[in-house]
């Protein structure tokens, strides 16, 4: 993640693009499987990457302003996108904050209310049901301690004397057990699973001016 705009590739603490199954099935953690996962042949998993390079190029294309800014300018920008890419380009800090260790750092430098608002609402765009829900519930826990987390970089010490740092663990730990699901598909990341799956049902508008 550049500073300004959203990097075509993930940050280095991110697993890189992995070549691997069609992407679909138990690491969206919401969408059922009908048809049992087939082994893909090398076009496909070659198919899987192209679609989410391509995806990264038009989001660093079309969202220059700063993701960790708290001027909502950022939320005000990816409104203007598409809905898939407009979900995508407000849940990819999530997989950043997440890979980064749990909600707290997400929380801290990405809580700016409007693009807090816009994460939630792309995560319920792409079918992320459950992983919203453990967002949502992050929020309400971490709301109230922001202005001390921030002051003091991503210190979780208010969160340990009022007693709520074991539920964000579990929380965090649900989520990564939705990524876990993933296995080496989409770097090990459902939400990166689910702009791929999402890309696969709308072909023709998800790149739509």
């Amino acid at each position: 993640m550049k500073r300004n705009g959203i990097s075509q590739r993930p940050l280095a603490g991110e697993r890189a693009v992995v070549k691997g199954q069609p992407l679909s099935g138990p690491c969206l953690g919401v969408i059922p499987v009908q048809q049992p996962v087939q082994q893909a042949d090398n076009a496909s998993q070659q198919d899987d990457d192209a679609i989410l390079q391509e995806i990264f190029s038009t989001l660093s294309a079309r969202v220059r302003a700063d993701p960790y800014a708290w001027d909502g300018v950022y939320a005000m920008q990816i409104r203007g996108l598409p809905p898939g890419l407009r979900a995508m380009a407000a849940t990819h800090d999530l997989v950043v904050g997440l890979s980064k260790g749990d909600f707290v750092w997400y929380f801290r430098h990405c809580g700016e209310p409007n693009h807090v608002q816009e994460t939630e609402r792309g995560l319920r765009e792409l079918g992320l049901v459950e992983l919203a829900e453990l967002f949502r519930e992050a929020l309400a826990i971490i709301r109230p301690y922001l202005p001390e987390i921030r002051r003091h970089g991503d210190s979780i010490e208010c969160l340990l004397s009022e007693g709520y740092w074991d539920r964000v663990k579990i929380l965090t730990r649900e989520a990564a057990r939705l990524n876990a699901a993933c296995g080496e598909q989409a770097s090990g990341s459902a939400v990166y699973a689910a702009w791929i799956q999402y890309a696969r049902a709308h072909p023709t508008g998800l790149f739509a001016e």
